[in-house]
């Protein structure tokens, strides 16, 4: 049975292993600039032997069983439509690997040009068409998305380019292993060509992840924003399932757990509870920064804790439900166009440090599609209360995902499609 450990946070312990799997052997980073609580109840990893749960992506087969018994009514029937309506959740799609998966081109690093484009198109279609498949029981629709895996399994060898490769390997990793992971009951897709895809994932996008986590391209850790920790946390979680590998599920809970090194541990990426009046809010490192960026962060933990609570791991209680005050304080600013308080937080950019003062209204409005799997989690789940991000997730319904939002990668940093996926 997991255990949970209290931990003081102002005990002075030293600092957390990133490989370490005990807790006798890992301990909190140091908050930052969060206001002072007693304990927190840290989640507590498994001995590597243990068997990761499958499916265990971002839906289970209980998920997909509820969406087939709701689907001629909405909210499910909405967002079906928005699925089959998508350009690349069709069977004709077509995949468009390379050899060398570019982000940060035209760099000193790589001076070719970007052609990331290519793996978030082909990350988006093989998962929404491996979901069309789970519901409509269609196998063209798992065949379609199987070919593009495999396609890029067998032709594509590294990644490339400046810092930003750390970005493409998080984005690009965790959709691809979650697309993989959805299909791996798929009878048509032979055990050969799934074992290459596992070792793909592995050699090609955890080999950047695990480097970059470490080592933070020999930089300060604190100079990289949480979300691209987070981008990253999401990869490694998504391919330690995919491959059955509890060591790599793992390092990823103590970093988001316990690590000193970067700003994806969950202490730091919600930097900040208030108290009082506004004690439903939290505020994140990233929203005296830009919206684009804080509503980012929101999306990207929506998909950690939904692939951790499948693997029983609750991210989403973690703090005394930190992500859902975070999420409500981006809704009520970015949907409700409401004012929050803001604490002074100090980002440290390796040998300065800029405090900042307020929230940032650039990109104000921002609009993702991550509001339905926080919201589904904590209302429909667990029975509280989410009145601004209920706000979002009706100014966003039906939720679409890759290529409903523009072409652009921002349209596609989320797998999306959150109102057939997660309503209740």
């Amino acid at each position: 049975m997991k255990n949970i450990v209290l931990i003081l946070l102002l005990s002075g312990i030293g600092s957390a292993s990133l490989l370490s799997c005990s807790k006798k052997s890992s301990t909190p980073a140091t908050p930052v600039d969060t206001i002072p609580v007693t304990t927190v109840k840290y989640i507590d990893t498994l001995p590597p032997t243990t068997p990761m749960k499958h499916p265990g992506g971002l839906q289970v087969a209980e998920d997909f069983a509820r969406m087939k018994a709701n689907l001629t009514v909405d909210p499910w029937l909405s967002g079906w439509n928005k699925l089959i309506a998508n350009a690349h959740a069709q069977s004709t799609y077509t995949a468009n690997p390379v050899d060398t998966l570019i982000r940060g081109g035209g760099s000193r690093e790589q001076p070719k040009p970007d052609n990331y484009s290519r793996a978030y198109n082909d990350a988006a279609a093989a998962y929404q068409l491996g979901i069309r498949w789970k519901i409509s029981g269609d196998t063209i629709y798992a065949r379609a998305a199987v070919n593009i895996l495999n396609a890029w399994a067998n032709t594509c060898k590294a990644l490339s380019g400046d810092p930003n490769i750390a970005l493409g390997a998080g984005f690009y990793g965790y959709q691809f292993a979650i697309a993989g992971e959805q299909l791996r009951d798929y009878s048509g897709w032979k055990p050969a060509e799934f074992q290459a895809f596992k070792q793909w994932m592995l050699n090609v996008f955890y080999t950047v992840n695990h480097s970059y986590l470490l080592y933070h391209q020999n930089s300060c850790a604190e100079h990289y924003w949480a979300n691209w920790d987070l981008c990253n946390l999401a990869s490694v979680m998504s391919i330690g399932i995919l491959t059955d590998n509890r060591s790599l599920y793992n390092e990823a809970v103590n970093y988001l757990m316990h690590s000193n090194n970067g700003n994806g541990n969950l202490l730091k990426t919600v930097n900040y509870i208030f108290t009082g009046a506004d004690s439903t809010l939290a505020q994140i490192q990233e929203t005296g920064r830009d919206q684009g960026h804080a509503t980012l962060v929101i999306s990207l933990l929506g998909v950690i804790c939904e692939l951790g609570y499948h693997q029983g791991d609750d991210f989403y209680g973690f703090n005394n439900n930190a992500v859902l005050k975070a999420t409500e304080y981006t809704a009520k600013y970015n949907v409700a166009k409401l004012d929050v308080p803001f604490h002074p937080y100090t980002y440290f950019d390796c040998n300065t440090t800029t405090t900042l003062t307020q929230i940032a209204a650039d990109s104000r409005g921002t609009v993702r599609p991550m509001w339905a799997v926080i919201y589904n989690h904590y209302v429909k789940r667990k029975g509280m209360s989410a009145p601004y991000t209920l706000l979002g997730v009706n100014t966003t319904f039906p939720e679409g995902g890759g290529g409903d939002y523009g072409p652009n990668s921002g349209g596609y940093d989320q797998l999306g499609f959150g109102t057939l996926l997660y309503s209740r």
